[in-house]
């Protein structure tokens, strides 16, 4: 059974959807940057490259069956969709901002009748709303920090990563209306009918992201130090020990560690005798 899979053809989302898949093993073709639609028929799957801010609505029309796009897009859209997995990447926060020189330092102090430029109308209506305030949401495609300079508006709400683009343009944030971040969601349509093989995608992806960030460490220990070993090296349930052939005094250790702790742990296992020290990269990891 075919599942069908949007991912962003372009913007902040793009680059590290695709990196995910292409690590989790998924056939994109060494065309796909020129391709809109891509079938890697030997796993049941077809990718289709859309607009982020599409793809909550392909997955509410059953026209796509999982996609990758950003929490904030989904809470714009309305749509009752199913979070599958975080991928912990495209972190930002919808904020409501003002310019410098206008003396609102928090929503509160924003007037009834105040103009907002957002290209997020629905959640900006809905947080003015909670606020009790009357404001005039005003839907943009572009930019929006130019808008108060143009007189188009008076305020803006936008999405905001460290900050700087809203420094250099004289505004300041006076509230967050979300976090956000980049997530793999379905439906329960989809679920309903390809809940396994949708799962196998999520898995795969999510075995690429528990494998960065950690390191396949190999080494020869003295049999005799490996009290001492256990302590520097747990695993995931335990590092994996084996018997060298020919040699008695000596075992072989396996563990799977975090990138962090390798230069400590290596040094560690160092002064314990250990030699043949070995890391590498992992692929993928199913914990």
């Amino acid at each position: 059974m075919t599942v069908k899979m949007a991912v962003p053809n372009k913007g902040r989302l793009n680059e590290r959807a695709v990196e995910l898949l292409a690590k989790a093993g998924i056939d994109l073709g060494e065309d796909w940057g020129r391709r809109l639609r891509v079938c890697a028929e030997d796993q049941g799957l077809e990718i289709m490259l859309v607009r982020a801010q599409d793809i909550p609505a392909f997955i509410s029309s059953g026209a796509i069956d999982i996609g990758i796009t950003g929490e904030d897009m989904v809470a714009e859209s309305g749509y009752n969709l199913r979070k599958m997995l975080d991928l912990e990447f495209g972190h930002c926060r919808l904020s409501v901002a003002a310019q410098e020189s206008s003396g609102i330092g928090s929503v509160d102090d924003v007037p009834n009748g105040a103009r907002i430029a957002t290209s997020f109308p629905n959640l900006t209506e809905k947080f003015f709303a909670s606020k009790g305030k009357k404001v005039e949401v005003i839907e943009i495609s572009g930019a929006a920090e130019i808008m108060p300079y143009l007189g188009v508006s008076d305020l803006i709400c936008d999405l905001v990563a460290t900050g700087s683009t809203l420094k250099t343009n004289r505004l300041v944030e006076i509230g967050k209306i979300i976090d956000s971040q980049a997530a793999v969601f379905t439906s329960d349509r989809a679920l309903a009918s390809k809940k396994a093989e949708i799962a196998d995608i999520v898995d795969s992806i999510g075995s690429v992201m528990a494998a960065e960030g950690r390191k396949y460490l190999m080494a020869d220990i003295p049999k005799d130090r490996l009290s001492e070993v256990q302590r520097m090296l747990p695993g995931i349930g335990g590092p994996t020990v084996l018997n060298i052939a020919g040699n008695d005094s000596v075992v072989a250790v396996h563990a799977v560690v975090d990138s962090k702790d390798v230069y400590r742990t290596v040094n560690d296992l160092k002064k314990i005798g250990a030699k043949g020290i070995l890391t590498l990269s992992i692929d993928r990891l199913v914990e």
